[in-house]
């Protein structure tokens, strides 16, 4: 069975500005639009929604003609959602009323997840109640996330939604929005110009700059330069995948497998919150957040030691090197270290190491 697509071509002149893109991508999973401001995101995604109508543009939906030479589906017939960096919730309603806002208007047949469900997924169990000004600006996002998946759409576009939060509160929101990536079953494109949004959350990553599509790739294919643009912000990043355990009496969580197994400090919005039993949780370690060792240290205060074989050294600028290693179950740990660390320690591809990480050095 062929996997649906989303086909968008368009050339759109305005101003000093040209959006030229001839693109598609898999309906599955998190498609991030990633690039500097005014590269042209909201303009390709209000046209995937249908809010911005470009002459001789084509957008074509699981095989279904939203807009071509001869016809153009409006935005309230392509049953998309839509969240933007505001939460734009109802005043007269309460979080109930925002909720169920538009699942009571989708027909039945139509209605792909329920109330109850989206209310877990998003922890919004407390705030049912309350009327809308008393949230947080993460706690309205969250109820904006679930009033928009509630509509049962077939494709969910979220703008930026989390450009207008503090750094504490998207730390606090990004599990969620974890959660409704893994759980929901809806394909999700996000705008964003965070690496980390893109690290912690998408599948699959379009690279845009200056109006037009440099590429698209998976995301570890985009992880797996050290040029990759997602480091220009943090430096060289790894995403490790593995299930992560109940929370111990010490606060601390198990993720991975034997031999591999990293040990995680739980965060104080996780606290009650416990993993699904078996699913696939994301671990973002920074290259810089990884130390070396020749032996495995004892009388350490750094509890995660990962037995690694050094596959490839790679040059950064300033005297510094990166190191791409293999864990014990196949993936890949980036580690940076100066030029003096590597001739310190006569470091060299094939040889095997020891990488050692902070617990709270690692972020889901």
């Amino acid at each position: 069975m062929s996997t649906a697509m989303l086909q968008i071509s368009a050339n759109l002149q305005r101003g000093d500005f040209t959006l030229d893109v001839n693109v598609t991508w898999p309906l599955t999973g998190v498609t991030a639009l990633f690039g500097r401001s005014g590269c042209g995101k909201t303009t390709l995604l209000r046209m995937i929604a249908g809010l911005e109508k470009v002459s001789d543009a084509q957008v074509t939906f699981a095989g279904a003609a939203w807009q071509n030479a001869r016809q153009f589906v409006p935005v309230e017939k392509r049953r998309v959602g839509l969240v933007f960096q505001e939460a734009s919730l109802l005043p007269h309603l309460s979080v109930t009323g925002n909720l169920l806002y538009g699942y009571q208007r989708t027909p039945d047949a139509l209605r792909r997840l329920q109330p109850d469900a989206v209310i877990r997924m998003l922890g919004l169990e407390t705030l049912l109640e309350r009327r809308v000004d008393q949230l947080s600006g993460g706690q309205a996002q969250r109820v904006a996330l679930g009033r928009a998946l509630l509509s049962s759409p077939q494709l969910l576009l979220l703008d930026e939604p989390l450009a207008a939060l503090d750094t504490q509160t998207k730390r606090d929101i990004m599990p969620f929005l974890s959660r409704l990536a893994s759980e929901s079953a809806v394909p999700i494109v996000l705008i964003t110009h965070s690496p980390e949004e893109v690290q912690r959350l998408a599948d699959r990553v379009v690279f845009m700059r200056d109006g037009a599509i440099d590429e698209i790739c998976d995301l570890q294919q985009a992880m797996a330069r050290p040029d990759s643009p997602l480091f220009a912000d943090e430096g060289p990043a790894t995403v490790l995948t593995g299930v992560l355990s109940d929370t111990d009496e010490q606060g601390v969580r198990s993720f991975g497998v034997e031999h591999a197994r990293l040990f995680v400090q739980t965060s104080s919005s996780e606290v009650g919150q416990q993993p699904s039993p078996m699913t696939n949780t994301r671990l973002r370690v920074l290259a810089r957040d990884v130390s070396v060792a020749l032996d495995d240290p004892e009388r350490i205060s750094i509890r995660n030691h990962l037995q690694v074989v050094i596959q490839q050294i790679h040059e950064l600028p300033d005297n510094r090197l990166l190191l791409t290693t293999r864990l014990a179950d196949g993936q890949h740990l980036l580690i940076e270290i100066t030029r003096w660390s590597a001739r310190q320690l006569g470091l060299q591809t094939g040889q095997t190491v020891w990488a050692l990480i902070k617990s709270v050095a690692l972020v889901r």
